[in-house]
């Protein structure tokens, strides 16, 4: 299974917002510069953003964007869902009588992957941009100890 860098590069950008959250807007050049996301593709992956009302963007000298919500309202299915990435471990579609292989039968580690599927959305179900942000604060704190 492997995430595009469209998806890893959205939800950075997501908790690059989320962790300067206040009501001033942050413009792309800012995240591309603290993420080292180029800023061309940014700016595709913030069109889909907010097509899906996951930020919002306000134009002139100190425009940029902001979240549409809290951060704890923003859960990471969302981000991945608005990019149109899908987490597909099958080589098959479920519903398709052909498995991975070809055959009609479905191969002997099916069922493995397609668990690992669920436990993976439901991973990004259940994680917030909230939760991304105190995971690293949690993870600053431990390293100066």
């Amino acid at each position: 299974m492997k995430l595009s860098n469209r998806g890893r590069y959205a939800v950075m950008a997501m908790a690059d917002l989320a962790k300067h959250y206040v009501d001033k807007p942050i413009n792309l050049t800012e995240i591309s510069l603290r993420q080292g996301i180029s800023l061309s593709f940014l700016e595709q992956i913030f069109l889909k953003l907010k097509k899906n009302n996951l930020i919002k963007s306000t134009r002139g000298p100190s425009g940029g964007y902001l979240l549409s919500k809290t951060p704890k309202e923003i859960k990471l299915s969302d981000i991945i869902k608005a990019i149109d990435e899908k987490v597909k471990t099958v080589g098959c579609k479920k519903e398709s009588k052909k498995s991975c292989t070809g055959k009609s039968i479905k191969c002997i580690t099916h069922s493995l992957w397609a668990d690992l599927e669920s436990h993976i959305n439901i991973f990004f179900e259940k994680n917030t941009l909230e939760d991304i942000i105190f995971k690293t604060q949690k993870n600053k704190e431990n390293e100066l100890q």
